[in-house]
């Protein structure tokens, strides 16, 4: 039970700052911050693309895969 009390708080978390990112403008949304992570490149090598598909490996190595 206290593990998912801790990813509920974790989304609700999640979706209370994008709120207020797109109602202020002052903090980027996740969109913006997800762009800037895709276009990222270490010479031509696309970095930020091979974290964010590393990321979801992990993502579902640990919590889809059965």
């Amino acid at each position: 039970m206290i593990a998912i009390g801790g990813f509920v708080l974790a989304a609700l978390l999640v979706v209370g700052v994008e709120w207020a990112a797109r109602r202020w403008h002052r903090i980027p949304t996740l969109g913006d911050m997800a762009a800037v992570i895709m276009t990222h490149e270490a010479g031509r090598i696309p970095v930020g693309r091979i974290a964010v598909f590393g990321f979801w490996w992990w993502v579902g190595w640990h919590f889809l895969a059965r």
